[in-house]
């Protein structure tokens, strides 16, 4: 097997981390990854807010928890997230979004930097605060969440891979 393709079958979503900051020379590769995700008609719509704040991340946090009618932390303690956001008028901006968002939890996986996926930073950025921290950086209200990259090292044993589930590919 051919060390990319090892790298996209062993990567798994972490849920707890170290305080412990990535090193910016990862956080810089990961975040180039993301650059070079394909998008529709190379419109390069998706960009990324790098949040690396405590304050901030616990806003962030606070806001996604609400969103999902919970309490806790949905970023599991993790020192940097990433919030991949795309403009609303591209046709493909979810697709695009979600393409950066798979680069970049690969790419932090080969560098030895774990990651999850997390969901409703649409909902998180169309409240006001988002909207708020978005203008502050200039991003238009066209601008909508796509997801929430978490990155750090993993304070957990390395998650067992899932049993892939049968019947997922057919031949025509």
């Amino acid at each position: 097997m051919n060390d990319v393709i090892k790298c996209l079958t062993e990567r798994r979503s972490v849920r707890k981390f170290k305080p412990e900051q990535i090193k910016c020379s990862e956080l810089e590769e990961i975040i180039r990854a993301g650059l070079y995700a394909p998008t529709g008609m190379n419109r390069q719509s998706p960009i990324m807010l790098i949040v690396q704040d405590k304050e901030v991340i616990a806003e962030l946090s606070r806001l996604n928890a609400e969103a999902m009618g919970r309490e806790g932390d949905p970023f599991y303690g993790a020192p940097t997230v990433v919030c991949v956001l795309a403009d609303k008028n591209v046709f493909t901006y979810l697709e695009d979004g979600s393409l950066v968002m798979g680069n970049m939890l690969n790419a932090a996986h080969s560098l030895g930097v774990d990651s999850c996926w997390i969901h409703r930073a649409r909902e998180v950025f169309d409240t006001e605060y988002g909207r708020q921290l978005l203008r502050s950086k200039g991003i238009s209200d066209d601008y909508v969440g796509i997801g929430n990259c978490i990155l750090g090292y993993r304070d957990c044993p390395f998650p067992e891979a899932p049993a892939i589930k049968a019947g997922r590919v057919f031949n025509i």
